[in-house]
């Protein structure tokens, strides 16, 4: 069991201290986060010599290209890493993630004051050249603020983060974060996110390209936050996508509600979801359920589904989860090809009926319906298209 110190205090203004054997202890010194041998549990899912890049000491590390159109008093300024490190919600928990914030080329702050009602989304595109590149990021949201933040991540990179997100007392944020690499590419990090009392959060995660490993916390700043937290994912043949989430109950009287789904096609694509909810005694009257949908689509993929609840109070007002890995329903396939539809169109609309309910949570029609473009392409390579993202890039 490994002990985690959590740096934000309970409701009686202590700092509490937990175990866990899912999260190794939070820490800003990077040499904390030894190089890993893929033993320890929170990396024995991880194809450890495609991340090596993102591990390894030393290299030439640069940065991803941001473009954004800012509304006004949305405001993007860099900050020192003293200033990140004070605005962050926790430390790096895994070595991919340190390196991010200590060797960073760019800290930087995005800010949405407090009261401000966005009616656009703002959108933020991150374009990789090549290469190598790690970046830290904070977002901060003011009290009763309200807005929809894109992070698109985009072109070809061996990519490390460290992202911080914070929200306000009584403010409503759609985060939406799509990475959308190219092959070839690598992701890894951490995001955590701190929802204030009485906030109201969703969190949308999309991973369509290269091999991933996402870190995602969140935690609550005070009683009456809501979580909903939302994901979808394609594997193609030899990728490799890793989802970890660990959704921190931390505060009386706050909810979650976590619902991942992915598909997975071709030989030797890996898909790894683990979800971790952990009741605190202090958290009594909260709500949560988690659940992990797989839908294998050919032979030869293989989809790992942990998720876990840590309970030390049972005065909640509910906590479940759920996880399911399998191919096509039969009884679906067959009720539509008895209505004249063709295999492949059959096959095409169950996949959709599958995405679509995460999909229609994004609230960006421009990000749904690529979405929705991505999940059509990758149903024609399905069924003997040899397209790849490459090509039509």
């Amino acid at each position: 069991m490994t002990t985690i110190t959590t740096e934000a205090p309970n409701v009686a203004g202590a700092i509490e201290t937990v175990e866990s054997h899912l999260h190794p202890t939070p820490s800003w010194d990077a040499a904390s986060h030894p190089m890993p041998t893929g033993r320890e549990e929170i990396w024995r899912f991880t194809p450890l010599k495609r991340f090596k890049t993102l591990l390894a000491e030393g290299g030439e590390v640069g940065t991803l290209d941001w473009s954004a159109d800012l509304p006004e008093g949305v405001t993007v300024e860099n900050i020192t890493a003293e200033q990140a490190r004070a605005l962050a919600v926790e430390a790096p928990s895994d070595r991919i993630s340190a390196f991010a914030a200590r060797d960073a080329k760019h800290r930087t702050h995005i800010n949405v004051p407090a009261n401000a009602e966005l009616g656009e989304p703002v959108v933020f595109t991150a374009t990789g050249r090549g290469g190598e590149a790690r970046d830290q990021v904070i977002i901060t949201v003011g009290a009763h603020a309200r807005a929809t933040i894109v992070l698109r991540y985009t072109g070809q990179a061996h990519y490390a983060e460290k992202t911080d997100v914070i929200v306000g007392d009584g403010a409503q944020l759609n985060i939406v974060t799509l990475q959308d690499w190219q092959d070839g590419s690598v992701h890894g990090g951490q995001r955590s996110v701190q929802i204030g009392r009485d906030a109201h959060v969703k969190t949308v995660t999309a991973s369509l390209g290269g091999d991933i490993r996402l870190q995602e916390n969140s935690r609550y700043g005070g009683p009456g936050g809501e979580l909903e937290s939302y994901g979808l994912y394609f594997v193609d043949a030899g990728q490799h996508v890793q989802h970890r989430l660990f959704v921190d109950h931390n505060a009386p009287h706050t909810k979650s509600n976590v619902d991942y789904r992915g598909a997975l096609q071709g030989k030797g694509a890996h898909s790894v979801w683990i979800g971790d909810v952990l009741i605190r005694k202090v958290a009594e009257g909260i709500e949560t359920y988690e659940s992990n949908k797989n839908l294998v689509l050919t032979d030869g993929c293989q989809a790992d589904s942990v998720p876990n609840l840590e309970i030390e109070t049972g005065e909640i007002a509910g906590a479940g989860h759920s996880s399911s890995t399998g191919r096509f329903d039969d009884q679906q396939l067959f009720y539509l090809m008895s209505r004249g539809i063709d295999e492949p169109e059959a096959r095409r609309l169950v996949a959709h009926g599958f995405f679509i309910d995460i999909i229609r949570r994004i609230g960006v029609p421009e990000i749904e319906d690529k979405l929705l473009a991505e999940i059509e392409r990758e149903l024609e390579i399905v069924h003997g298209s040899t397209r790849t993202k490459a090509d039509e890039q």
